[in-house]
């Protein structure tokens, strides 16, 4: 256990280092999601919105959407370590911003780490249950096919990016704890109902 804690502090510490020259923007980026103003999650869905909006209106190939795509990352990763310090002024980087940045950092690592560590036990079932791995995935990439035949490509885009987005300001806010809480009590009661009239 402590060697894992020993390997993720090194991981979050060298993720630290790479995303040096983003931190003022991964700190901004980190207030709008988390919605520490009440108006960001309207700005985060309206600027979603029209983003999808122009993609809808310009329709663009895949060649010409990924080219793009790609060139506006590439833009981004040579700009803003140029401008961020110029905008957000770097001299003013405190121990609290310090503090926040490593707690996004470990996050991410965190999340990196489940991530593999549910494809490793995707594997684990695939060597130990090839039967149950083969019904699962199978089925899962049938019903997700099948959702995506009745789904217009874009706007199920639009709603899983819109979802991904809000996310975070919804765990931070309670959002989904209130509501599966309330799901997880409806459960509990039908449950009950049900063992009520079979007895």
């Amino acid at each position: 256990m402590c060697k894992c804690l020993c390997v993720q502090a090194q991981e979050t510490a060298q993720l630290e280092e790479q995303l040096q020259c983003w931190r003022e923007v991964i700190l901004a980026g980190d207030q709008v999601l988390r919605w520490e103003k009440p108006w960001f999650p309207g700005a985060l869905m309206g600027a979603t919105t029209v983003l999808f909006l122009l993609i809808y209106y310009l329709d663009p190939s895949v060649l010409t959407g990924l080219s793009c795509t790609v060139m506006l990352l590439c833009l981004a990763d040579y700009l803003v370590p140029t401008l961020a310090p110029r905008v957000f002024g770097s001299n003013k980087w405190t121990t609290e911003q310090q503090q926040r940045f490593h707690e996004i950092c470990g996050n991410l690592v965190k999340t990196q780490r489940r991530i593999v560590g549910w494809w490793k036990r995707l594997c684990t079932l695939k060597e130990e249950k090839p039967k149950m791995y083969f019904a699962s995935v199978i089925s899962s990439l049938l019903a997700v096919a099948w959702i995506g035949q009745q789904v217009h490509n874009l706007f199920l885009t639009y709603l899983i990016v819109s979802f991904l987005l809000l996310l975070p300001g919804l765990n931070q806010h309670g959002i989904i704890t209130k509501y599966a809480g309330m799901a997880k009590r409806e459960i509990n009661k039908l449950m009950k109902q049900k063992e009520k009239k079979n007895e």
